[in-house]
């Protein structure tokens, strides 16, 4: 079947030098389509289903995988046309983690070869824009409050230098700054809190199991509402993880929803897939099975 990658020739760091060279030993056997600017990934992988991609693979991290499926959904039938396959990258790989994905090349190159798919699936965000409204696919997670700030205050150089603690890191320093209430509302449940976290899978953050009722199958998003972000909070969080017991140690609030929607009176961003995109107001919902996905 005919096959497309997409992939950051500007990656930086020893890891993303060795995934070109070899990419570069596919390029016999597949199209390789490099990204141009931040957010390219997008319109090349719609530019892949128009062409007639059967498969097309995002190389990269969540981010490049948020671009690429995007991409896909972005084209009339697009998502029915299109299997999309995933080669990690990244610093954290959500997805990949979520999937049983190896971050590998061999391993994980082998998989998009076998060719075995899998439906899953597809959360989306609609909000305002600058100019018009906006939507917006995700594959793994989705947040807003402390994370997406978060997201704002790492520095590439930490992330290369020690990895997911970068993240930490500018936790640590959102923690500082103001906070802002924000209402997440669904048909049958309500809860407010300064930070909101949804899964389409049960990692977070790496290997974080933060919502063990996940289930990428079953039609529901799953919302977990942190009612204050403090350090005393976070603390218990800590040790929420360590006792598998992480909603009650930190006071969290949970529900499933096929639809919701979250608002602030601040100022709030919100992150899909590790990318900030818009700011609150943005109503989310899922399209149960709707992605075609290579998985092991």
């Amino acid at each position: 079947m005919s096959t497309c990658v997409i992939f950051n020739p500007a990656a930086r760091g020893e890891k993303a030098k060795r995934f070109a060279d070899q990419l570069a030993t596919l390029s016999t056997r597949v199209t390789l389509k490099p990204t141009y600017a931040a957010g390219a990934g997008r319109a090349l992988a719609a530019e892949a289903v128009r062409e007639g991609f059967e498969t097309i693979v995002a190389a990269g991290g969540d981010g490049t995988l948020n671009e690429v499926l995007n991409g896909i959904a972005d084209e009339p039938d697009g998502l029915a046309r299109t299997r999309l396959g995933v080669l990690p990258l990244g610093t954290i790989n959500v997805f990949a983690r979520e999937l049983r994905l190896p971050t590998l090349f061999e391993p994980a190159w082998r998989i998009i070869e076998q060719g075995r798919e899998s439906l899953i699936d597809l959360p989306q965000a609609e909000f305002a824009g600058e100019t018009q409204p906006q939507r917006r696919c995700f594959a793994q997670l989705a947040g807003a409050g402390l994370d997406s700030r978060a997201i704002e205050l790492v520095k590439w150089e930490q992330k290369k230098a020690i990895g997911p603690l970068a993240y930490v890191v500018a936790g640590f320093k959102a923690l500082a700054g103001p906070k802002s209430q924000i209402l997440a509302s669904a048909a049958q449940a309500r809860a407010s809190g300064e930070l909101v976290l949804i899964g389409n899978g049960r990692f977070y953050g790496g290997s974080f199991e933060l919502f063990p009722k996940a289930d990428p199958r079953d039609g529901l998003l799953d919302v977990t509402v942190f009612p204050k972000v403090n350090w005393q909070v976070l603390v218990r969080t800590g040790w929420g993880w360590l006792t598998d017991q992480l909603h009650s140690a930190a006071g969290c609030h949970t529900f499933q929803a096929d639809a919701f929607t979250l608002s602030s009176s601040g100022q709030v961003t919100f992150e899909l897939d590790g990318e900030n995109v818009g700011h609150l107001p943005a109503s989310f919902a899922v399209r149960r099975q709707a992605l075609r996905v290579l998985t092991p």
